[in-house]
């Protein structure tokens, strides 16, 4: 009974219980009813509550701002860098092919660049040996930087048998980012031997028969990836000029959102995947806590007013997304992250994330519609024509990606 429950818990907590129960409904009901487009969670403010009689309440939340878009967009003109493969880059092509060709023999002579040294290594920090410092019989090619700093001035000159100390700052694991004492014995020294350039080398290592064919091959390849290359500079300096012409006001509770949920993903994500802390971070790279907060409020501005600008577009243009567009997309995305396409499409249906999908793909489309209708011009002053549709949204999409960002922290702040 009514009267049971004020007994036991007071009316006033009965009261708040039905007012927090309540609100929501009234809220939506306001919401709808004023046809306000509402970002994130609203502040509510009771102005009157008499029992049994009468709730008024006021709710003060950001609402997605009216946007004047351009009646077209052919004013919009781009510079981009002009597709050119010249015989350089097709020899620099086929020396990485010949690389992963090359086959090692062990010699008896000191360790020399571009040998592959078989070594042991042992680092300490504060003269304590780290119980992820210490690997036996790790393979190593001299002048390749895929290792410790300072390791190719400590093994070159040794023969196998032969030790040295170098310090070096650890790149990962439990001390990265501290400088290292770190020992290392030569336990092999090996030479590399690189298959020559013909006929034969072509059919080793392609389908081709011979050498001439795999240069041909790669040249296309190579102007392949920088047409590609050249529409998502395309994308992304008509999406510059886009936000030019559009006056984007951006609520300030919006990008304090994003910009907190930025800094959460790169110190909690990119960076703790990495054993590095912010203030590390920003030492490497060279940036000051001023700098860095710039910057972040910069990408999260760009961010936010590229979604609010290309949701308008989609909008006024009723793009559609459909099946197969999305799919797509999905492969490419899961591809991007490592995972399989059945394992992404399992963790954003779990994570509720199909309409961010489906944002992006629609934000692609948008800005394809505009870089359809602006100028792009080369360095060489050619008008390029970027007329395979697939590429130039997949290339948007691309562009587009900070507005993504941007959705998914208004997603979030909004559920």
């Amino acid at each position: 009974p009514a009267r049971v429950i004020d007994q036991r818990f007071g009316r006033g907590a009965v009261l708040e219980e039905a007012v927090n129960d309540a609100l929501p409904k009234f809220y939506t009901e306001a919401v709808n009813e004023a046809s306000i487009d509402v970002l994130g969670q609203p502040e509510v403010d009771i102005t009157e509550l008499k029992d049994g009689e009468t709730l008024n309440f006021t709710a003060e939340v950001d609402v997605r701002p009216a946007l004047e878009l351009p009646e077209d967009f052919s004013s919009i003109e781009v510079e981009v860098d002009a597709v050119e493969v010249t015989d350089e880059d097709i020899a620099k092509s086929v020396e990485q092919l010949r690389e992963r060709f090359a086959s090692t023999s062990p010699v008896e002579r000191a360790a020399e660049d571009g040998d592959v040294v078989t070594v042991d290594l042992e680092a300490k920090v504060d003269g304590e040996v780290l119980e992820d410092g210490v690997a036996s019989g790790v393979s190593y090619t001299i002048g390749s930087g895929e290792l410790l700093d300072g390791i190719d001035d400590a093994v070159k000159g040794l023969e196998a048998g032969g030790e040295a100390t170098f310090t070096s700052e650890l790149k990962g694991g439990s001390a990265a980012g501290k400088e290292a004492e770190v020992a290392v014995k030569v336990t092999q020294v090996a030479a590399r031997e690189l298959p020559e350039l013909d006929d034969e080398f072509a059919q080793l290592a392609s389908e081709f028969d011979t050498l001439e064919e795999l240069k041909a091959d790669s040249r296309k390849r190579l102007e392949n990836m920088k047409q590609y290359d050249q529409a998502t500079q395309a994308q992304e300096r008509v999406l510059e000029k886009l936000l030019e012409l559009v006056e984007v006001p951006v609520p300030e509770k919006l990008l304090e959102d994003e910009i907190n949920t930025r800094k959460h993903n790169l110190e909690h994500h990119q960076l703790g995947q990495m054993g590095l802390t912010l203030d590390k971070y920003l030492e490497i790279q060279g940036k000051s806590a001023e700098e860095f907060e710039t910057e972040t409020r910069e990408a999260a501005v760009k961010g936010i007013k590229t979604q609010f600008v290309l949701d308008e577009l989609v909008k006024r243009e009723k793009l559609n997304v459909n099946q197969e567009e999305l799919t797509e997309h999905l492969m490419r995305r899961a591809a991007s992250s490592g995972m399989s396409p059945d394992q992404f499409a399992q963790a954003v249906v779990e994570g509720g994330q199909v309409p961010l999908l489906v944002g992006e793909v629609a934000r692609g489309k948008a800005l394809a519609t505009v870089v359809e209708a602006a100028t792009v011009k080369d360095t060489n002053g050619e008008i390029v024509d970027l007329d395979d549709e697939e590429e130039t949204e997949e290339a948007a999409e691309a562009a587009t990606e900070s507005a993504d960002a941007a959705e998914s922290a208004e997603e979030k702040n909004e559920g």
